[in-house]
């Protein structure tokens, strides 16, 4: 399945983590910049009524975030050609890996100051998905593909149903009274 007319966002929280481990491990002064600026960013997009940011905090915030990766690449030490006849990729400090993921993927770590409906970290579509993990680990497996399905249409019933501040108990017996569609307002 594939859906087009969606982007990708990079979980701000794993890149945090990442970016702390750099800072503790190497030192790096972009490494430091780059947290600062997204954890900014992050509390300046939260705090705003359309969880985004306006065209000129943007622009700003692109420039900002291109100036700290132009300077990791003067900090950052020069990777040594690949010796001949060596056969496969070489291999990059964890700097350099997410330096060029920041450089390459740079529309998808910034989505969420663009768009609202992209939260800073995914947090929640992990926890979404926990349960059917716990779930699976325990049994071993789902054994045929409409069990796994009824699960998870079951579980998703009951997600919405609590952010909705329905009981479990309570939305269990909507549906079984058949009265579900009250609830939806279909």
């Amino acid at each position: 399945m594939s859906y087009h007319d969606c982007n990708h966002g990079l979980c701000g929280s794993h890149l945090l983590r990442e970016l702390t481990f750099i800072v503790d491990a190497h030192g790096y002064a972009w490494a430091r910049n780059m947290k600062r600026l997204l954890q900014e960013t992050c509390k300046e997009v939260s705090s705003s009524t359309e969880k985004r940011l306006g065209d000129k905090a943007l622009a700003n915030l692109q420039k900002r975030y291109r100036n700290i990766l132009t300077r990791a690449e003067k900090e950052l030490p020069v990777i040594p050609p690949k010796p001949s006849g060596k056969r496969g990729k070489l291999a990059k400090s964890d700097a350099h890996n997410l330096w060029e993921r920041l450089k390459t993927h740079e529309a998808a770590v910034l989505l969420f100051a663009k768009d609202p409906h992209v939260s800073f970290t995914n947090n929640r579509a992990e926890r979404d998905l926990r349960m059917s993990k716990v779930k699976q680990k325990v049994s071993g497996c789902f054994r045929v593909s409409d069990y796994a399905q009824a699960y998870c249409r079951i579980s998703s019933y009951l997600q919405s149903m609590a952010n909705r501040g329905y009981n479990p108990l309570i939305a269990i017996q909507i549906a079984l009274a058949g009265e579900a569609h009250k609830v939806w307002g279909e």
